[in-house]
């Protein structure tokens, strides 16, 4: 059977012939103006359309985010959106500083009704559309050029009239969209534009927005980027004009479109956050906004608090956010790699480091750490490292009884560092360690009691602590990200820096959280350790053990520890000796009491405590 060659079906995309372009060699220094069209382009496009309560959400988090210009509406499409509308507009719900947009078509009743719903804004502006492409003149509406020029200007002179009749005391202001403009001949969708601002006559004061859509992307982005600076070269009354841009992102590069677009002279984006919108969707604001971020370039909108955005998106929307979504979704500050982790870890310890040396906060440094091109911080999320388990770790040595015994899963360098202290009680006691001492040794050198609480303040300059959370369940999803934001917040208060949070093991049904904290304090590293119901609960208990152990004279205490410890481990020999002494047994080897002889060979046998795991205790 011979395969099929569909790509014969399919043509290159005709390319703009456009002598000395000059936006290749420029660089965005400025945010643009910024629309949101969540509330019409992006509701148009949902299985379920958002209901009022949905629709109020969406457009209070567009206003506390700092968005200016929102498009709210299609007023004639359905009777929700035209009683939006009136409810923003009725309730005084709009701020004096944001702009109002409704959308409709370039047909008389529809822009009647249109411009009839917004009687009462302060601020508003009337967006008339229509297709200019040749396959929709041709195939859609069967009409001519000049044909389908007229309409735009005839929708034009309605809205105006429409305007003037109704909606006197708004500060109005107009918006022409050719629909399918990077399909349409440069040349006529100049003409159209033209004979459009013809009729608005635009002036200081009076400008007008010409608005460009990719309503259907098919172009590489470099292709709507010499079509945008073409514009902005032919363009009469520039100074006038605010070229607009609407990209959707049927090829998946949307954002390279509208960033290629703003080099070329685009100075307005439309589109949602987190991309929706029809088919593939539109332009993403959310990446758009930080991409500028990380060239150190203000966006102007309030990226903060990346986890609220996401939660009402998908709440509104009623669609999820990909966990690889760019900035915002749930894993883009993750990293499973070990390598991945260790480049991580140094670019943040080089970085504190350079803080330290200059006497300045991290956050008041460039930011610059491998894998991570935002600090997650400044959207309000935390760096986590997955530490994953396969079976062939901790299977010897104090790891294993810790992790096969008890379930702690202690981090590796907490494992290097714990295992030194064993082996020093190891030698101290002159014998093997039962897995109850090992436990008890560990819970008395890393644990404090649940009530001692943190020191405040800690140690009277910040603390730096990474957190490894043992018993967590990774849940893809909102709630996963609000409770690491909710152990952050709970040691922020006691002077504690969250930097990074590790996860070396999944949940397990009636297990406790345990946290290990390793802080640096006074230039040294200090390891502590904390259980509780929760994670929040568990960190601080573990952060607690850290910073009152580099405050304490740990070395006294831990040999004040291994000296008791010893002393009990011989009084339990000395027990088991008492009890072995019955007749028939064998006697005591005189050189260690409780120790058994032989064969009458005089040599000395110790009992051989039961063992989690065969492997050596040193290990």
């Amino acid at each position: 059977m011979k395969a099929r060659r569909p790509a014969a079906r399919y043509w290159m995309f005709p390319q703009v012939r456009l002598p000395g372009r000059t936006w290749p060699n420029r660089t965005l220094t400025a945010a643009p103006r910024w629309l949101s069209t969540d509330l019409r382009d992006g509701n148009q496009s949902l299985p379920h359309p958002m209901s009022p309560d949905r629709k109020l959400a969406m457009f209070n988090l567009l206003v506390s985010m700092g968005y200016k210009e929102i498009e709210v509406g299609f007023p004639v499409a359905s009777q929700d959106d035209h009683d939006f509308v009136r409810l923003l507009i009725e309730k005084d719900l709009i701020p004096d500083d944001v702009r109002i947009t409704v959308l409709t078509q370039a047909r008389d009743e529809l822009i009647h009704r249109t411009v009839e719903s917004l009687e009462g804004a302060r601020a508003a502006t009337v967006h008339v559309y229509n297709a200019t492409s040749p396959q929709f003149r041709r195939t859609v509406f069967g009409m001519t050029r000049d044909e389908c020029k007229d309409l735009a200007v005839h929708g034009t002179r309605l809205a105006m009239k429409y305007a003037e009749r109704l909606l006197g005391g708004c500060d109005f202001g107009y918006q022409y969209s050719p629909e399918l403009f990077n399909e349409t001949e440069l040349e006529f969708a100049l003409e159209v534009c033209e004979a459009v601002m013809d009729v608005w006559q635009p002036e200081p004061g009076r400008g007008i927005i010409l608005n460009f859509p990719t309503t259907v992307e098919r172009s590489m982005p470099n292709v709507f980027a010499d079509q945008i600076e073409w514009l902005d070269r032919n363009l009469t009354r520039r100074e006038h004009v605010c070229l607009s841009v609407h990209p959707h992102n049927d090829r998946g590069t949307g954002v390279a479109s509208a960033e290629l677009a703003l080099l070329a002279g685009a100075q307005r984006v439309e589109g949602c956050l987190f991309g929706n919108g029809e088919r593939a969707g539109n332009v993403d604001l959310v990446t758009l906004g930080l991409n500028l971020l990380t060239q150190g370039v203000d966006p102007g909108i309030d990226f903060s608090d990346i986890n609220a955005v996401r939660r009402t998106v998908e709440y509104c929307n009623e669609l999820p956010v990909h966990p690889r979504h760019p900035y915002g979704g749930d894993l883009v500050y993750t990293a499973f790699s070990g390598s991945h982790q260790d480049a991580i870890k140094k670019g943040l310890d080089a970085l504190e480091g350079e803080a330290g040396r200059r006497g300045v906060l991290v956050r008041d440094l460039p930011w610059e750490v491998p894998y991570l091109p935002l600090d997650p911080e400044d959207v309000g999320r935390t760096y986590e490292a997955i530490v994953r388990i396969n079976s062939q770790s901790g299977k010897g040595g104090v790891a294993y009884v810790l992790g096969a015994r008890y379930g702690l899963r202690l981090p590796r360098p907490l494992q290097a560092e714990f295992a030194r202290i064993v082996q020093a009680d190891a030698d101290a006691a002159g014998g093997e360690l039962t897995p109850e001492r090992i436990k008890d040794l560990f819970d008395r050198e890393y644990r404090v009691s649940p009530r001692a609480g943190l020191p405040e303040p800690a140690t009277g300059e910040p603390v730096p602590a990474d957190l490894y959370l043992d018993g967590v369940p990774f849940d893809v999803g909102a709630d996963r990200a609000d409770a690491v934001q909710r152990v952050t917040a709970a040691l922020a208060p006691k002077g504690i820096d969250v930097r990074a949070l590790h996860r070396t093991g999944g949940a397990e049904l009636g297990r406790q959280v345990t946290v290990y904290a390793q802080c640096r304090v006074r230039g040294q590293l200090w390891w502590g350790v904390g259980s509780g119901a929760n994670a929040e609960t568990a960190a601080v208990a573990a952060v607690a053990a850290a910073v009152r152990r580099a405050l304490t004279d740990t070395r006294e205490i831990a040999d004040k520890n291994r000296t008791s410890l010893a002393s009990k481990h011989e009084k339990n020999q000395d027990q088991q000796a008492q009890k072995s002494e019955e007749p028939h047994a064998r006697p005591s080897h005189p050189l260690r009491p409780g120790a058994a002889v032989l064969g009458g060979t005089g040599r000395p046998v110790r009992e051989r405590p039961v063992m989690a795991s065969p492997a050596p205790m040193r290990g």
